[in-house]
C-alpha cells in the first residue's frame, strides 16, 4: 500500500494548459519535422482536428509514425489522445461566438458599445502600468540605428504590421512589411537579412506559427529581434531581446488590439522625437514628391478650402 501511495505521489500530473499553449512551449526544441506539424496545426486547425495521423503525415509528407512521436513528445499517449485534445481546443474557438451571446443577452445596443470601449481602455490602462521603459527605449534606438526593418504581423495582426510599416516609412528607409501565405515565401522575403538588421514581430493569441519561424530564423542570423505581444509568456519572446507587452483578449468574436496599436503610436512619435530631422528629411520629400507628381490631387476633398469635384457628371438612367 504505501508502494502504492509513493507511485501515485510521483505520478505527472496532468497538463491543465490548452493544446497550442504547449506546442508554443515545446517549439523551439522541436526537431523540423515536429515544427513542420505544429505550425500546420496552428495554422490548419479547422481542417487538422479531423485528420488521423496517417492522413496528417501524408498532407506534410511525412511518416505516420513521425506524426504519433510528435503526439507523444506533447506528453500524450497516443495520437488519439492528441486529436481529442485538438478536437476540445478548436470546439472552444467554436463557442467563443456563444459565449458572447450569453454575456451581452439582453443588453442595448449602447450598453454594449460602452461596456466594449470601457474594456479597451482597462486594457490601455494596464498595458501603461506594465510598460517596460528600458525596453521601449531600446526599441526606439535599435529600429533608428538598424540598417534594414523587417515587420511581421499576420492575419489579425496583419493590420498592426501595415500601419507600423506605413510610418517607418515616413521617418526612415529599407522597411520591409513580410507578407506571406506560405514559410518557403516567408523565408524568400528574408533571405539576405544580416547582423544590423531589426526585424519587428507581432502576434497575439491565437500567435502565429509563422510568426515564431520568422523570428526563430532572424535570431539564427543575428539580427536583433523586437516583439510586439501579449506577456512575458507569449512564445514570441523566445527569440526577442526587446519585449513590447500590450494586453490583448478576446472580448468579443474578434481580437481586442486597441493596445498594441497605441503601443505603436507611441513607438511612431518616439522615433519622430529622437531624429527629428531625420523624419523632417523624408517627410519634405513626401510633401515634394505629393505635390509634384499630384498623387492626392483626386484622392481627397478639402472641404474647407476647396469646392468638391467629381472627375465625370452623374449619368441618370433614363425611364
Amino acid at each position: 500500500m504505501e508502494d502504492m501511495n509513493r507511485a501515485e505521489n510521483t505520478a505527472p500530473k496532468e497538463d491543465k494548459r490548452d493544446l497550442i499553449s504547449i506546442m508554443n512551449e515545446k517549439f523551439p526544441r522541436m526537431s523540423k519535422n515536429h515544427k513542420k506539424i505544429a505550425s500546420y496545426i496552428v495554422d490548419h486547425y479547422e481542417t487538422a482536428v479531423f485528420m488521423t495521423a496517417a492522413k496528417l503525415g501524408k498532407q506534410l509528407d511525412i511518416s505516420e509514425s513521425t506524426v504519433v512521436r510528435f503526439a507523444s513528445g506533447l506528453g500524450f499517449e497516443g495520437y488519439p489522445q492528441f486529436q481529442k485534445a485538438l478536437e476540445e481546443w478548436v470546439q472552444g474557438q467554436w463557442n467563443s461566438v456563444q459565449r458572447i451571446g450569453v454575456k451581452y443577452r439582453g443588453s442595448s445596443q449602447s450598453e454594449i458599445f460602452e461596456s466594449v470601449l470601457r474594456a479597451d481602455m482597462d486594457k490601455i490602462a494596464d498595458t501603461i502600468q506594465n510598460l517596460d521603459e528600458r525596453a521601449f527605449s531600446a526599441a526606439v534606438e535599435d529600429i533608428l540605428e538598424a540598417k534594414h526593418v523587417y515587420v511581421i504581423g499576420l492575419r489579425s495582426c496583419e493590420p498592426l504590421a501595415n500601419f507600423l510599416s506605413f510610418y517607418l516609412s515616413m521617418i526612415r528607409g529599407d522597411v520591409i512589411q513580410l507578407k506571406t501565405t506560405s514559410m518557403s515565401e516567408l523565408f524568400e522575403q528574408m533571405i539576405r537579412i544580416e547582423p544590423g538588421d531589426v526585424v519587428i514581430g507581432i502576434s497575439f493569441p491565437r500567435y502565429s506559427m509563422r510568426t515564431l519561424k520568422a523570428l526563430e530564423y532572424a535570431n539564427d542570423r543575428n539580427a536583433k529581434v523586437i516583439t510586439l505581444t501579449d506577456s512575458i509568456h507569449s512564445p514570441m519572446n523566445l527569440y526577442s531581446s526587446c519585449n513590447l507587452l500590450a494586453r490583448s483578449e478576446m472580448v468579443s468574436i474578434v481580437d481586442s488590439l486597441v493596445a498594441p496599436l497605441s503601443v505603436i503610436n507611441a513607438l511612431v512619435v518616439a522615433l519622430c522625437v529622437k531624429a527629428p530631422e531625420q523624419a523632417r528629411k523624408s517627410l519634405e520629400e513626401l510633401e515634394y514628391a505629393w505635390a509634384n507628381y499630384q498623387v492626392y490631387l483626386n484622392d481627397e476633398i478639402d472641404f474647407i478650402n476647396d469646392e468638391p469635384v467629381l472627375d465625370s457628371p452623374l449619368i441618370r438612367e433614363e425611364k
